[in-house]
C-alpha cells in the first residue's frame, strides 16, 4: 500500500493540542468522555434504527449508515489522541500517518455524499409522498448508499496520494493532532504547489456537487411547504427538516472553513474547527436527530421500559 509513495521520512510528530503538559490529562479526560458518548449515541442509533420496525424506512435506513460513519469518523482520529494526551508520546509512524489520513478523508466523503442522499430522500418525502416508496425502494437506497462509499473510497485514494506523493522537506513535526490534508502539505517540498490545486479542484468538485444537491433538494422542499395550506403540516414538514439542516450546517461550516478558505484566514482556528468536525458533530448528530424527532423519541423511551424488542433486517 505504501511502496508507491516517494517519501523521505520515517515518521512524524504530531505537536496535538496541549502546550502545556499540565494540560494533558484535563484534556484526556474530557475528550474521553465525549468519545466514549459518540460511540453510545452513535451506536445507539444504530441499534435503534435496526431493531425497531417502526423506523424500518429509507430514512432511517440512510440515518442508521449516518450514524455508522459517524463512529468511524471519531475512530479514526480520537484513540490515537487520547493515546498521546495520557502517555505524551506523539509520535506517529509514516504508514499509521498513511492510513489515519486514508480512512479520515473516506469516512469524511461518505458522510458528505449520505448528507446529500438524506436531503434528497426529505425532497422526495415532502414533495413527493404518494410516490416517496417507488421512487425510494430498497434496492436503489442500498446503491445510493453504496455509491457514497465507493467514491468516498477514490476522494481518500486521490487525496492521500496528492498528499504524499512527493518529497518532504527537513521537518517531520505535524502542527495539529492527527495527520490532515493541510498540516502534512505545509511540511512538502518544493512541488507541494501543484498537488494544493489538485486536491482544492477535488475538494471544490464534492462540495459544490454534495451541496448543490442539498441546496436544490431544500429548494423544492420550501416551495411545496409553502404551498400547504395546512399550518399544521407546514409545521411537521419543517421539523422533519429542521435536523438535518443543523447536522448540515455543523458539518459543511467547520468543512469548509478548513478546506476552501485560504489558510491565511483561519487565524489559528484550525484545531478548533478541527475539534468540531471530528468530535463535537459526531456527538452532537444523534443527540440532534433523536430529541427532534417524535418517532426516534417514543420508540427511544418504549426500549427503556422493554416494552417491545422487534428485530428488523435492514
Amino acid at each position: 500500500m505504501f511502496m508507491g509513495f516517494n517519501h523521505t521520512v520515517h515518521g512524524f510528530i504530531l505537536l496535538g493540542l496541549a502546550e502545556s503538559p499540565g494540560m494533558q490529562l484535563p484534556l484526556f479526560g474530557v475528550f474521553l468522555l465525549m468519545y466514549m458518548l459518540t460511540l453510545l449515541g452513535n451506536l445507539g442509533m444504530m441499534a435503534l434504527v435496526r431493531t425497531d420496525r417502526g423506523l424500518n424506512t429509507p430514512m432511517y435506513f440512510f440515518l442508521g449508515h449516518f450514524s455508522f460513519v459517524d463512529a468511524c469518523y471519531s475512530t479514526v482520529i480520537m484513540p490515537n489522541m487520547l493515546v498521546s494526551l495520557a502517555s505524551g508520546n506523539n509520535d506517529i509512524s509514516f504508514e499509521g500517518c498513511v492510513t489515519q489520513l486514508y480512512s479520515f478523508v473516506f469516512f469524511g466523503i461518505a458522510e458528505c455524499y449520505l448528507l446529500a442522499i438524506m436531503a434528497y430522500d426529505r425532497y422526495a418525502a415532502i414533495c413527493n409522498p404518494l410516490r416517496y416508496v417507488v421512487m425510494l425502494p430498497q434496492v436503489v437506497c442500498i446503491q445510493l448508499v453504496s455509491m457514497s462509499y465507493i467514491l468516498g473510497v477514490l476522494y481518500a485514494a486521490i487525496y492521500t496520494g496528492c498528499t504524499f506523493g512527493g518529497s518532504f522537506g527537513k521537518s517531520n513535526i505535524i502542527d495539529h493532532f492527527f495527520c490532515d490534508v493541510s498540516p502534512l502539505l505545509k511540511l512538502s517540498g518544493s512541488d507541494r504547489l501543484m498537488r494544493e490545486r489538485v486536491i482544492f479542484a477535488f475538494v471544490s468538485i464534492n462540495g459544490v456537487s454534495t451541496s448543490g444537491i442539498i441546496v436544490v433538494s431544500y429548494l423544492y422542499i420550501l416551495s411545496t411547504v409553502l404551498k400547504m395550506s395546512s399550518t399544521q403540516s407546514r409545521s411537521k414538514a419543517f421539523n422533519t427538516c429542521a435536523s438535518h439542516m443543523m447536522v448540515i450546517s455543523l458539518f459543511y461550516g467547520t468543512g469548509f472553513f478548513m478546506y476552501l478558505l485560504p489558510s491565511s484566514s483561519h487565524k489559528g482556528l484550525d484545531k478548533v474547527a478541527s475539534i468540531f468536525y471530528t468530535l463535537v458533530t459526531p456527538l452532537l448528530n444523534p443527540l440532534i436527530y433523536c430529541l427532534r424527532n417524535r418517532e426516534k423519541r417514543a420508540s427511544f423511551k418504549e426500549k427503556l421500559g422493554g416494552k417491545r424488542a422487534h428485530i428488523s433486517f435492514m
